[in-house]
C-alpha cells in the first residue's frame, strides 16, 4: 500500500500545467465526447477505460493517460450512498454523477445507465439526461428492476424482445448520432451462454453500437463471444474479484475486444488507502508519520487546478482605481 502511495505521489509531483493552456482548463467541459469515442472505436485500438466513481477518481484516470473513463454504477452507489449496487440509485442521481465526472475530464466518459430505469419511454428520458450530462456513451442492461451488480447472485432478466425495444428506443432517442449505445446482457448467469449470445444478436439488430456480454465464466467463453460477433465491437468487463476470471490485456486485444473496463480498481484501492491512513491516525494519534508517503497539500491543489483558478482570477479581476472608489471609472456607485 505504501509503495503505491509513493508512486502516486511521484506522478503527481511530475505533473505541470501545459504551457499556453487556456485559463478555463478543467473548469469547463471539452465538447465532442461522443465523436471522440467513435473515433477511438474506429481506430482499431482497444480502449482501456478504468472505472471512476467521482470526479477526483476520473481526474486520476485521465492523469494516468487512459483514453477514456468508465463511470461505474457499483462505485457510484458505494460513493454516493455507501450501499451496494442493487438498484437503489435513481436515474437522476446516476446522471448527476455522470455530469460531474464528464465536466472535469477531457477524455470521453462511458457511463453505466443500469436498466434505463423503466420501459422504453423511461429509456428515452434516460438517454436525454445522459446526453445532457456530457458523457460519450452509456450501457443499458436487460435485468429486471431493481437490478443487481452483474457479478452478484440472484439476477433476473426481462424478455429479450422487451430489451430489444428498449435498445431501439435508445438508438432513436439520441440527439447526437455519435452517442454510443452499448447493450449489455446479463443472461449468461440466468439462461446460459448460448441464450446470452442470441440476445446479443437481437440487441445488435435493434441498433446497438457495442455489445457487452456480462459475467462470462472462462476465457473460452470470452473467445466464443468474440467469435459470435465479428461485425460489432465488444466490451469486456474485467470485474475485479467477479465471476469472470482475470485475462491479460494482451490476450483480450488478441481476441479482439474493443473496450476493456476495470470498474472498481480505483474504488478498492481508495478504500484500502483510506483504511490504512485511518488506522495510522487511530494508532499514532496523528497522520504525521505517514505524510511523507502522501502527496503534499501544495501538490494536491496543483493537481486539482488551483493554478488555473488563480490565473483566471487575475485575468478577470476588476482593477481598483483608488481608495473609496466604487466604480471602474472612478465614480461612486
Amino acid at each position: 500500500m505504501r509503495e503505491g502511495l509513493e508512486c502516486s505521489r511521484d506522478r503527481m509531483r511530475a505533473k505541470h500545467p501545459l504551457p499556453g493552456a487556456p485559463v478555463t482548463a478543467r473548469l469547463t467541459r471539452r465538447p465532442g465526447g461522443p465523436a471522440r469515442l467513435r473515433a477511438l472505436l474506429e481506430s482499431g485500438q482497444t480502449i482501456v477505460a478504468p472505472g471512476a466513481f467521482d470526479p477526483l477518481s476520473a481526474r486520476l484516470v485521465e492523469e494516468a493517460g487512459f483514453p477514456a473513463v468508465y463511470m461505474t454504477g457499483f462505485g457510484t452507489s458505494a460513493a454516493l450512498i455507501g450501499r451496494p449496487d442493487v438498484g437503489l440509485l435513481t436515474m437522476t442521481e446516476m446522471a448527476g454523477n455522470a455530469a460531474r465526472i464528464a465536466a472535469c475530464v477531457d477524455v470521453p466518459v462511458i457511463a453505466d445507465a443500469d436498466t434505463g430505469y423503466g420501459n422504453p419511454l423511461n429509456v428515452i428520458r434516460t438517454v436525454g439526461a445522459y446526453e445532457a450530462a456530457g458523457v460519450a456513451g452509456i450501457h443499458l442492461e436487460d435485468q429486471v428492476a431493481p437490478k443487481k451488480c452483474g457479478h452478484m447472485e440472484g439476477k433476473l432478466v426481462i424478455p429479450a424482445e422487451e430489451m430489444a425495444q428498449k435498445v431501439r428506443a435508445a438508438v432513436e432517442a439520441r440527439v447526437q448520432p455519435d452517442f454510443v449505445i452499448i447493450a449489455r446482457t446479463d443472461a449468461r448467469a440466468v439462461e446460459g451462454l448460448e441464450r446470452a449470445l442470441q440476445r446479443g444478436r437481437m440487441y445488435r439488430d435493434a441498433g446497438a453500437d457495442v455489445l457487452f456480454i456480462e459475467a462470462l465464466t472462462s476465457e473460452a467463453e470470452a473467445e466464443a463471444a468474440v467469435t459470435a460477433f465479428p461485425d460489432v465491437p465488444l466490451l469486456f468487463n474485467w470485474a475485479e474479484g467477479g465471476k469472470t476470471p482475470p485475462i491479460s490485456l494482451d490476450r483480450l486485444r488478441e481476441l479482439g475486444y474493443r473496450i476493456v473496463i476495470f470498474p472498481i480498481s480505483t474504488l478498492l484501492a481508495a478504500t484500502g488507502a483510506m483504511r490504512w491512513i485511518l488506522q495510522e491516525i487511530a494508532q499514532a494519534g496523528t497522520p504525521a508519520a505517514a505524510m511523507r508517503e502522501m502527496p503534499t497539500f501544495a501538490e494536491f491543489v496543483e493537481f486539482i487546478g488551483l493554478p488555473q483558478v488563480h490565473e483566471a482570477e487575475q485575468r478577470y479581476a476588476v482593477k481598483a482605481t483608488g481608495p473609496g472608489t466604487g466604480g471602474a471609472d472612478g465614480s461612486d456607485v
